[in-house]
């Protein structure tokens, strides 16, 4: 049985596996990239700041018939209004893609208690 994967199955693989998603977030561009570090250093993946401004890479090792998997996530601040931070997350892998969708899932969950604890405290 021959290891070899051709061009267009890389192709279907990447975008069997693709995450991307926008959001926005109450928090600050760099406290949201430093999370954004931790949390998927914390998976297993490595993960820092780019050279371009408010962005962070993801990397991780083989996963399905992917050599590497990649990711990054970019924040932009004070978009709309003041204080609001929009996110973009894209992600490709078997487990980097649903990895990268529990991290916009936490974002949410975050942003939701940020809310509610605001609302407590002008009631």
């Amino acid at each position: 049985m021959s290891t070899d994967v051709t061009r267009a199955q890389f192709d279907a693989e990447m975008k069997r596996t693709a995450f991307q998603r926008k959001a926005v977030s109450k928090m600050p561009a760099k406290d949201l990239l430093d999370f954004a570090i931790t949390y998927f250093k914390e998976k297993g993946y490595r993960a820092a700041r780019t050279g371009r401004p408010n962005q962070v890479f993801v990397m991780g090792g083989r996963e399905g018939i992917l050599p590497r998997v990649t990711g990054e996530i970019m924040a932009r601040a004070d978009v709309g209004r003041p204080g609001v931070t929009m996110v973009t997350m894209d992600a490709v892998g078997e487990q980097l893609g649903p990895t990268m969708g529990e991290f916009y899932q936490e974002l949410r969950r975050l942003r939701q208690q940020a809310q509610q604890a605001a609302k407590q405290a002008g009631a």
